[in-house]
């Protein structure tokens, strides 16, 4: 499936196109405008827009909030704004994109269709702002956001292709637009925080609200994330295995379609395998520590009064 957005400008491809060759990012120069563009966005949201909105809105809250609770206010709206965006995308891409869904052992480990691209680049601008945004206010996240941060926009870099000269093909989109799908709790995780600021602590809102962010936190986190973490464990395991036994010449990676233009030789390094895992498995740790500080704070809202108020934890 194709990108469905315009190529971007010349002007775009020609300043892409050498940091592209310096970290053998083959397939960024054709989704540069689109990480471009998504940063950009998030940028202006969180230092311009959100800010003003939020004043213009709720403009007693906001007003009396202290300088590093709106920070952290600021924050949750880009985060929120993204996560509907961006789960909208990539459930599209599952299900509009046929070429996805017939890949087989070795084009989910190497493939590219540009609906995947597209979703990788929309999600890579964001995480990029992500990473800035998490290591300048490390006081207010914490380290587990900064974290977070990291391991998401290298997993999602490697779906351009490897930062490093001895791999120079894409990696993972399939599983890549899978992960995204994580974020489908972050809305009810931030409309929790809001109630807090709001002084609605133990309504009727903040508990169908945590019923929907418990749920949602748990399929598609823990139950979906968790699946398709053992998935892409057991096709990198599988092509570690091809490569052990029959080396370049196997005659499973010699086959070529349109999803695989961008591979050379399928050889995967262990280097790529274990980072890839271990960035996944740092997430998947996360999520399972998120999803038990967030019962124990989800269920304090209406065990105690409501002006004790417990710290949710980031996501």
């Amino acid at each position: 499936m194709i990108d469905p957005l315009p190529r971007p400008p010349a002007l775009i491809s020609s300043l892409t196109q050498p940091i592209a060759d310096l970290l053998s990012l083959k397939t960024l120069p054709l989704h540069g405008h689109e990480v471009l563009l998504s940063f950009t966005v998030y940028y202006l949201m969180d230092g311009l827009l959100a800010p003003r909105l939020s004043a213009q809105f709720f403009s007693k809250t906001y007003s009396s909030l202290p300088p590093r609770t709106k920070i952290n206010w600021n924050i949750r709206v880009v985060s929120t704004i993204q996560a509907i965006f961006i789960c909208g995308l990539a459930f599209w891409t599952v299900v509009a994109d046929e070429e996805r869904k017939n890949m087989n052992l070795a084009e989910r480990v190497w493939g590219y269709t540009g609906a995947l691209g597209m979703t990788q680049a929309f999600a890579a601008g964001y995480f990029i702002w992500d990473v800035k945004i998490s290591a300048t206010n490390v006081g207010i996240l914490g380290w587990g956001s900064l974290a977070h941060a990291v391991s998401a926009l290298l997993i999602t870099s490697l779906g351009f292709s490897s930062p490093f000269v001895d791999y120079k093909r894409p990696f993972a989109n399939y599983y890549g637009v899978a992960f995204v799908l994580y974020a489908i709790s972050t809305p009810f995780l931030n409309l929790h925080w809001y109630f807090d600021k709001c002084n609605m602590t133990g309504g009727k809102a903040q508990l169908v609200n945590g019923i929907a962010l418990l749920a949602t936190f748990f399929g598609s986190r823990l139950v979906w994330g968790t699946y398709q973490s053992v998935m892409v464990y057991r096709d990198i395991l599988a092509v570690l295995h091809q490569n052990a036994t029959n080396g370049l010449q196997s005659e499973t990676w010699t086959l070529r379609s349109g999803v695989m233009r961008f591979s050379d030789e399928e050889v995967l390094p262990l280097w790529l395998a274990y980072t890839y895992l271990g960035s996944n498995t740092l997430l998947t740790v996360l999520n399972f520590y998120w999803s038990w500080r967030m019962i124990e704070t989800v269920t304090k809202r209406f065990r105690s009064p409501p002006n004790k108020k417990t710290k949710l934890a980031s996501e």
